[in-house]
């Protein structure tokens, strides 16, 4: 298991060790190879004049053999720019011969082929990264990883004492950076060009250094020959000249120091293990790091370092029953201040906009945010009253995030984790997830349910929340928009979050006036404070996306305010009522979220109505037609949402306008369609299927919709308006087809049609549907396009068939016209002289009204009776019936035949 364990660290070290210096050799290397393409190409001289190559000569024999290696490691190791400029001294024409290779040879080679070259080059790189790089950094962790191998030989074998080998391991970690030193201040030069990584002075120091961290903390972790102090003293010491090793040697040696930094209690087991000892050794590692990442922004490695950290928290958290509080506490506030007072300190753009946010302040965050919800929500802490130091800890985080305005990834993990927190309070989450034993828990630990703690501790939160989200948010208006806007955002989210979640928990859900009163100054203090905002914009009051986010806030406020306060009906009610609000404010002010908030409104409205289509619920809703709580509770949303269209038209325009109109229309059709359907079945409209007096009346008003919408587009042209009235238009059509001729029609169903002989059920399904169509297709000609009036005269046409057909069936059979009946001669003759009739109507409406959708369905009709008498007529008729069928067609056919030869022979007169 060592072994492994040792293994995979080995070989997760060498992965980042490689994977970090690849990017830089290959910058590096393809530099080198644009500068040899140019001089093979002549763009560059391939030889200095004599004069100048003799000096050059004379200056390299008179140079020192080797530079300082003090000279050359901060250029090779800490940052990419110095190492081009180093490198880019060496010729172009010129290769730095390796340990294996011929300087003459590589002087005298002739000019070749850039694809010879480029093959020579790809050749060497291998040779290079595997002799010089790969073997340099698998030496390096190979020393360190044998210094620990022989430590843990010896305490198997019983060789040496605690004492002597813990002497034997740090006299071999200063061997090592001794060796280092030495090797950096007699002189080091790196020979081959790109290998630069592979500086091995920065190794060696690393792997004494990495065995330097495991000695000290052995010696007080492990066997207790050293207290606390001395051991953080000594800590401290090696963290100090890991630091200033890593100045000199770079970032690789800081990098490999940290990691072994952090798996050095991994590898070094304690029987005993002492939080104290963990977490102030932890602490010293990071504030090294910080202070090194710091100076040379290595933004890597103080990620890395925040890893480790939080990982190693939240590791020792899962132990919750043996965990220390104060340690916990101790490392995390540590966290903050080197992120705060360390890594974050003098930053030039924190004001600026060049920078929204850190990048490695997220892992920081996270870990943190995670430590407060453990702390908040896990049985163990919350049962021993540690939601208080977690709900400090997240306010701790919101400070730091508005002390260091780049630390902004803090507020979202706090804004987060508190989202999380006063979520899990509301019931039923906090009760049933183990169904058998009807408890929540949490490795079979009941978790802790709601208290006066959090309830207090929730104020606070929110309290925290507005007042730090909203002031950053006037802060920082004018120059971070992307910052306003999310101290904004977390400034309403959060408070308005937990308000409801307190709410669920403890408040009264069916009406509540404190906390409708606490929404009610929510709503005050974000509208407010959107104004605010608004002032330190740049322009003043053009109302960007942090007001959009108070303003937003307000109306989300506004809607808990309305629930809390007031049964279903008066909610439903006034929430629609409540859209005209952000429409007239924008009389004052052009903002673009107001019209979005009457939008929002509509939402709302639909959500409830979704929920509850009675508006009060089915056991409160009254039987009395059309005076009920369904006409307030759809009519005024739809009043409402009309005159929000209308003075958004006026002021802003734009899409929410159109969206106001389309759920102004919507609400007028759901008003009249509920009406009718709770009329039609005694006060209840969601049991029963509708019937085809239902339906046709609401085909009826769906038609009626389409033309008030076609004449309201008229005189106030809109986009909804007009793509609405032919949506209507085609959703009636469909209902015809589907339910009047298929579903409900009573041929199928055998419903009754009424005793009254002509206003009966078939005048209200077919014949006032046919009307009303053929009006609205006379009606939307040359107002909309031409298929639209024609699918509706189809419509109409079809219709009216239908009824006559379904009149003449009734005439024959009575209230019940089903199929099943069958058919007589008489009944059978009836049908073929009445479709001919209707054909020959329809012929002379279609020449009349000029409509060649009325001509086209009137030879439809004739074809039809046409094949009706030769086909079932001629078989199923006996006698006169047969002959008068034969007689009847053959003179309407002749009569239409002399009707259009008139018609050919007047349109050629008019002609010529």
């Amino acid at each position: 298991m060592f072994e492994s364990l040792i293994g995979l660290v080995a070989i997760i070290a060498l992965f980042v060790i490689i994977s970090r210096q690849q990017s830089r050799i290959g910058l590096i290397e393809r530099e080198l190879g644009a500068l040899r393409s140019l001089v093979l190409s002549g763009a560059v001289p391939f030889a200095a004049r004599p004069s100048e190559q003799e000096a050059a000569e004379g200056e390299a024999n008179t140079a020192p053999v080797a530079a300082p290696a003090a000279d050359i490691a901060p250029a090779a190791i800490s940052e990419p720019a110095p190492v081009r400029a180093t490198e880019a001294e060496i010729p172009a024409a010129e290769s730095v011969p390796g340990p294996w290779s011929t300087p003459e040879a590589t002087r005298k080679t002739p000019e070749v082929a850039p694809a010879a070259v480029a093959k020579a080059a790809r050749q060497s790189d291998v040779e290079t990264a595997l002799g010089t790089r790969w073997a340099v950094w698998v030496g390096g962790i190979a020393l360190a990883l044998g210094g620990l191998f022989l430590i843990r030989y010896t305490i198997e074998a019983g060789i040496f004492g605690p004492g002597v080998r813990l002497t034997m391991a740090a006299v071999l970690g200063l061997v090592l950076v001794a060796a280092g030193e030495f090797i950096r201040r007699t002189g080091f030069k790196v020979p081959v060009q790109g290998v630069a990584g592979a500086y091995i002075p920065a190794i060696l120091t690393a792997a004494g250094a990495f065995i330097l961290f495991g000695t000290v903390y052995a010696a007080h972790g492990v066997y207790g020959f050293i207290g606390p102090a001395l051991a953080f003293t000594l800590l401290g010491a090696i963290g100090i000249a890991t630091i200033a090793a890593a100045l000199v040697h770079g970032q690789a040696l800081a990098g490999i120091g940290l990691v072994g930094a952090m798996v050095t209690p991994v590898l070094i087991a304690s029987q005993a293990p002492n939080p104290w000892a963990l977490f102030g050794y932890l602490a010293i590692v990071l504030a090294a790091t910080g202070v090194i990442a710091r100076m040379r922004d290595w933004k890597a490695l103080m990620a890395a370092a925040f890893f480790g950290t939080g990982i190693w928290t939240i590791l020792y958290m899962t132990d919750a029953p043996g965990a220390n509080l104060s340690a916990i506490l101790f490392i995390d506030i540590v966290t903050l201040v080197v992120l705060a007072l360390v890594w974050l300190s003098s930053r030039g753009d924190e004001t600026g906009p060049a920078r929204s946010f850190d990048w490695p302040s997220i892992v920081p965050g996270l870990f943190v945010a995670f430590s407060a919800l453990g702390l908040s929500v896990d049985p163990v802490f919350a049962a021993a009253g540690d939601a208080l130091p977690g709900a400090v800890l997240l306010m701790v985080m919101v400070a730091v995030a508005l002390y260091r305005p780049l630390a902004l990834p803090l507020l979202y993990a706090a804004g987060l984790a508190t989202v999380l927190i006063y979520l899990g309070i509301i019931p039923p989450t906090s009760i049933a997830s183990d169904f058998s034993s009807g408890a929540l828990g949490v490795d079979g630990v009941p978790l802790a349910p709601a208290n006066a703690l959090s309830l207090r501790l929730g104020i606070g939160l929110g309290v925290v929340f507005v007042a730090a989200g909203l002031w950053a948010a006037r802060r920082f208006a004018a120059s971070a928009q992307i910052r306003a806007a999310s101290w904004a955002a977390w400034g309403v989210i959060a408070p308005l979050v937990i308000l409801l979640a307190l709410w669920f928990t403890f408040g009264n859900l069916d009406r509540d006036f404190v906390y409708a009163a606490v929404a009610a100054l929510l709503v005050v203090v974000f509208a407010a404070s959107g104004e605010w905002i608004a002032r330190a914009d740049e322009p003043p009051l053009r109302g960007g996306v942090a007001v959009s986010f108070a303003l937003g806030g307000a109306a989300v406020a506004g809607l808990l305010m309305l629930h809390m306060a007031f049964d279903s009906g008066w909610t439903t009610t006034l929430l629609g009522a409540a859209a005209i609000v952000p429409a007239l404010a924008t009389r004052w002010r052009y903002y673009p979220v107001l019209g979005w908030i009457s939008v929002a409104a509509v939402i709302a409205v639909l959500g409830r109505v979704a929920f509850d289509p009675t508006i009060v619920g089915a056991e409160f809703l009254s039987t009395t037609p059309v005076f009920n709580w369904l006409l307030p509770g759809y009519g005024v949303p739809a009043l409402a949402f009309g005159f929000a269209a209308w003075q958004l038209a006026n002021t802003t325009d734009g899409r929410p306008r159109l969206a106001m109109e389309a759920a102004a229309a919507l609400f007028a059709l759901l008003t009249l369609a509920m009406l009718v359907r709770h009329a039609m079945h005694g006060g209840v409209i969601n049991s029963d299927a509708p019937t085809l007096a239902e339906q046709a009346i609401y085909t009826l008003i769906a038609i009626g919709a389409g033309a008030i919408l076609i004449a309201i587009d008229r005189r106030s042209p809109s986009s909804v308006l007009r793509y609405g009235s032919m949506a209507v238009g085609v959703v009636s059509v469909a209902f015809v087809v589907i339910q009047h001729f298929l579903v409900l029609n009573p041929l199928f169903t055998d419903e009754s049609t009424g005793r009254i002989p002509v206003f009966n059920l078939l005048f209200l399904a077919y014949l006032a549907p046919a009307v009303a169509a053929g009006g609205l297709a006379l009606y939307s000609r040359g107002k909309r396009p031409k298929w639209y009036s024609a699918m509706l005269a189809l419509v109409a046409a079809l219709l009216a068939f239908a009824y006559a057909t379904l009149s003449v069936r009734r005439l024959f059979k009575g209230e019940f016209i089903g199929l099943w009946s069958g058919l007589g001669q008489l009944e059978t003759y009836t049908y073929s002289a009445l479709w001919l009739a209707i054909g020959v109507a329809l012929l002379t409406a279609g020449v009349w009204l000029k409509s060649q959708v009325l001509r086209i369905a009137s030879a439809g009709l004739i074809a039809v009776a046409v094949l009706k008498v030769f086909l079932f007529d001629m078989s199923e008729l006996e006698g006169v019936l047969r002959a008068l069928s034969f007689i009847g067609l053959g003179a309407v056919l002749i009569g239409i035949g002399l009707f259009y030869q008139r018609l050919l022979t007047r349109a050629a007169k008019e002609k010529g």
